[in-house]
């Protein structure tokens, strides 16, 4: 079991609210991604949930049972820091072992748990080895693995790759994925990285100042977002928002237009401009479109696109892939 609640928790540092009145409901199994740009509260939540931070109103129910003075120790849960926190005179076998250790279980059983969590997570190798020995992709194996053998309801992690260079990001990231079907137990993610929100989660929470801006599943935030703030936010590159005469003819104050959904026209087009900086990535190429009185649209285009900084374009939305969105930022139907 690995269900979590909350109902209209909130949060303020002194007079100064951080968390405004939140709902939110996480379902045994599920990985839950927690996204959005910095300050928006997102590890202030997870704190929350694990019990590093008490609420200032309202409450945490975890499988059905309030928790929300329950002590960390208490609430079933495995916490993975952005720092690895080994200790790093002991071996990998004694961090995994360490909270094992405190919990004062059998050597014999410490031992069992210690090598299964190393086999699942490809470290039985390095268990006689200390962290100055390992890279930093595998020290946070070891983190994630004295995570394991608590056999926690729920995993909690706190942008767990952010120390990592990119190449660790892509392959550590496959294998947290892995380890969650592996594992089957819920899992909570903070990043501010929306392409790992997107290949990692089941269901994704956008956060904005605290508040939920949107809550679905990756394909959901991205092809159906609730808002103007989540339309910018979730895709790379970025949905093309665009005010003015333009939105207006739409009846809308906002429309917006993913780059991929932009067709290049040797014709007329609803846009005209010149090439800026072009993006060159091997399959495809992201040009940067300036228009006159729009501003700098990006274009997803092949990657043997032959534009140059400076040739003119005309550009066409794609019929039925253009975003409305009212004064107020809301999607319109």
């Amino acid at each position: 079991m690995g269900s979590i609640k909350l109902n209209k928790v909130t949060k303020s540092f002194g007079s100064t609210q951080v968390i405004p009145p939140l709902d939110l409901e996480i379902q045994d199994g599920e990985f839950v991604v927690f996204v959005g740009p910095s300050g928006c509260g997102k590890s202030t939540l997870l704190r929350l949930i694990a019990g590093l931070e008490d609420v200032t109103s309202g409450m945490i129910e975890i499988n059905g049972v309030d928790a929300t003075q329950t002590p960390p120790s208490k609430r079933g849960l495995a916490m993975v820091f952005q720092s690895y926190a080994l200790y790093p005179h002991m071996s990998v076998r004694k961090n995994i072992a360490f909270p094992l250790k405190m919990a004062k279980l059998a050597p014999e059983e410490r031992d069992q748990k210690v090598e299964n969590a190393a086999s699942v997570l490809n470290l039985t190798d390095y268990l006689d080895r200390r962290p100055g020995q390992l890279s930093g992709g595998q020290r946070q194996r070891v983190a994630i693995g004295r995570a394991i053998v608590r056999e926690p309801d729920a995993f909690l992690f706190d942008e767990p790759l952010s120390n990592l260079d990119a190449a660790l990001r892509v392959n550590m990231r496959l294998e947290i994925s892995e380890l969650h079907q592996t594992l089957a137990t819920t899992m909570i993610y903070v990043t501010h990285d929306q392409v790992e929100a997107m290949t990692m989660a089941d269901k994704i929470v956008v956060l904005n100042a605290g508040h939920i801006a949107q809550v679905g599943s990756p394909l959901e935030l991205y092809h159906k977002p609730a808002n103007v703030f989540v339309a910018g936010f979730i895709g790379s590159p970025k949905m093309n928002l665009v005010t003015g005469p333009d939105a207006q003819a739409m009846d809308a104050h906002t429309i917006g237009v993913r780059p991929e959904h932009i067709t290049i026209s040797e014709g007329g087009g609803t846009w005209t401009g010149k090439v800026g900086v072009s993006e060159h990535l091997g399959s495809d190429t992201f040009l940067r479109v300036n228009v006159d009185g729009v501003g700098t649209l990006t274009v997803r285009a092949s990657g043997e696109v032959a534009l140059r900084h400076g040739d003119s374009v005309s550009l066409i939305p794609e019929e039925g892939k253009v975003h409305r969105f009212d004064a107020d930022g809301l999607a319109m139907q």
